[in-house]
């Protein structure tokens, strides 16, 4: 479904809030802008002529605005066309004077001619929607509302919805004035279903998804709820909410009500994928793909699903059709790499991935066919591969350094590692990643004192840098003794990232390490639910071990466990405590 009008022009604006709305007019002795596309749009508008008989001072107004344009005195356009505007009242005049205003940036201009405009014509629903862009630039959101719901009372499209979804971009003390008058809305327009939808859909953006599901509630409670982008709301909100069962019930039904509305189908199909549901998340992607086979992001869907499913001959034939097509090459001719791995044929694979020659997935593709070359045997040709591409490629280089130091920890050549981390910052030696790959290896060498020597310089380069301050303070909570040293790093991190789970894990390993174990079970109980890595299962586990909580240990081990049964820290762990009978 296109965009509404104002959500276009909003969106244009990248509005940021008043103050980046604010320009400096252009002054009058000025020259050209000097912008590209403010000659273009100028030159459009005052090369078109209008039927209209104009008085003699209004017609000098323009010509000599057309004139001055062709000189590229835009500023001296600017003035002649908001004065013919105003003395004419011509909305062909107005038009094309707001056109040269927005090209040029002149609020002030663009102000002058919307209020002009709903002068010479009150209810033209252009103009209540030009003048309702230009009072949300000034920030006058109540005026912003009041053009708007002109335009409703017009019977035209007032878009509340699209102001709605501008709420994140708002300073938070606007976002409230916006909810407040939004409430006042929907009070004057209580069946309105739309007013109702953008109310609701402005709560959930501005982080009450409770009061928006309260909001919509009276049109799920209606048997002929027809207003179709609510019933997508409601399936957001229902699984945002942890109603999962009930989500899933009405997007099927929604779905099947509605089949030509692709969202709903899709949301549909997503949350079936993230419940794990694969087998009828590949049905609905199926369903999705014969509605519209044009949309080419369906059919990669339907393949990434398929290959979960193990079937594969369905998901080589789905990307094999968009390379056909050439869409979505780059993520098709990876996921044809991982389906010939599946297939164990490392070559084709390889072939694969060395065709995937930019976007996300690059350099996923670089690394793994790197990994299958080594795993081959041919871990120089692997290495030389690398370097080709590094040196065709000097603004990547420190990308693939990184894919080279991590095939060369993976296989477990720490010294290969170590020399490639150092050769690369020979040439890039402040650069934080490859600061930290190199404090990694050190680590892994046992060398504990170059490790913290790294990170310590990543501090000082990036003080507020999260992820060293942590790394800085699990390496010393891990390999030392200086646990409160350790500590406060870790805090520090926790500070500026209060819900990143490996933080969260640091702060919890060391209050065990300094014998606070119920303080410790706390962050190490919020890190697993965020991220149930088999790292910090690892450590979670031992905490409830350490408190007798053993059976939940146990249960917490098993999971980890069946995800990665070779964790290093996790097999440590299990032997270290004697625990082998999972």
């Amino acid at each position: 479904m296109p965009r509404k009008a104002l959500y276009l022009a909003i969106s244009l604006l990248a509005f940021t809030g008043c103050a980046s709305m604010d320009s400096k007019e252009p002054s009058p002795d000025s020259g050209a802008p000097g912008q590209p596309e403010a000659t273009a749009a100028v030159e459009q508008t005052t090369d078109q002529a209008t039927d209209r008989e104009f008085r003699p001072e209004e017609l000098y107004l323009l010509l000599t605005g057309e004139i001055a344009a062709q000189r590229g005195r835009y500023d001296v356009t600017l003035a002649n066309y908001v004065e013919a505007a105003r003395q004419s009242g011509d909305t062909g005049v107005i038009r094309r004077a707001l056109l040269i205003a927005e090209s040029l940036n002149s609020p002030g201009a663009v102000r002058t001619l919307t209020e002009t405009w709903i002068e010479v014509a009150p209810r033209s629903e252009e103009a209540r929607r030009a003048a309702a862009i230009q009072a949300l630039r000034d920030g006058d959101l109540i005026g912003t509302l009041e053009h708007l719901e002109q335009i409703l009372q017009m019977g035209g499209d007032a878009d509340f919805d699209g102001l709605a979804s501008m709420a994140p971009r708002l300073p938070a003390d606007q976002q409230r004035e916006l909810r407040r008058l939004f409430d006042q809305l929907q009070k004057r327009h209580p069946d309105n279903a739309e007013i109702r939808y953008s109310t609701a859909l402005l709560q959930n953006l501005t982080g009450a998804p409770e009061q928006a599901l309260e909001t919509l509630r009276p049109l799920m409670e209606t048997d002929d709820n027809e207003f179709q982008p609510a019933l997508v709301l409601q399936g957001e909100l229902l699984y945002e909410l942890g109603q999962r069962r009930e989500a899933l019930r009405h997007l099927q039904t929604s779905s099947r009500r509605y089949p030509e509305n692709r969202q709903l189908g899709t949301l549909y199909a997503r949350i079936l994928v993230s419940e794990n549901e694969m087998r009828a998340a590949q049905d609905e992607f199926s369903r999705l793909v014969e509605q519209f086979p044009n949309e080419h992001g369906l059919r990669l869907s339907r393949a990434l699903v398929a290959i979960e499913n193990d079937e594969l001959d369905l998901a080589h034939q789905d990307l094999k059709h968009l390379i056909n097509l050439g869409q979505q090459t780059g993520q098709a001719h990876y996921y044809l790499g991982q389906i010939a791995e599946k297939r164990g044929n490392t070559d084709q694979a390889i072939t694969w991935y060395e065709q995937v020659t930019e976007g996300s997935h690059y350099h996923p593709a670089l690394s793994r066919a790197a990994e299958l070359r080594a795993e081959a045997g041919d871990l120089d040709s692997a290495l030389d591969q690398l370097r080709d591409v590094r040196e065709l490629n000097p603004e990547d280089a420190v990308s693939l350094w990184l894919v080279e130091v991590n095939l060369l920890q993976g296989l477990d050549l720490d010294q290969q590692a170590l020399a490639s981390a150092t050769e690369a910052l020979e040439s890039h030696p402040d650069d934080q990643s490859l600061l930290y790959a190199r404090s990694m290896t050190y680590e892994q060498l046992g060398r504990i004192e170059q490790a913290l020597g790294d990170l310590r310089t990543m501090i000082e380069l990036e003080p507020d840098n999260p992820t060293a301050l942590n790394a800085l303070g699990y390496v010393m909570t891990v390999h030392t003794e200086r646990l409160q040293e350790a500590r406060g790093y870790i805090e520090q991190a926790l500070a500026m990232d209060p819900d990143n789970p490996a933080i969260l894990d640091s702060m919890g390993w060391v209050l065990f390490r300094q014998g606070d174990k119920e303080g410790a079970l706390g962050y190490l109980r919020r890190a697993y639910e965020i991220y149930p890595d088999p790292e910090i299962a690892a450590h979670y586990g031992e905490v409830l071990w350490s408190l007798d909580q053993r059976a939940q240990a146990r249960v917490i081990w098993e999971r980890a466990e069946d995800e990665d049964p070779d964790h290093e820290l996790l097999q440590e762990t299990l032997q270290r405590l004697g625990v082998d009978d999972l």
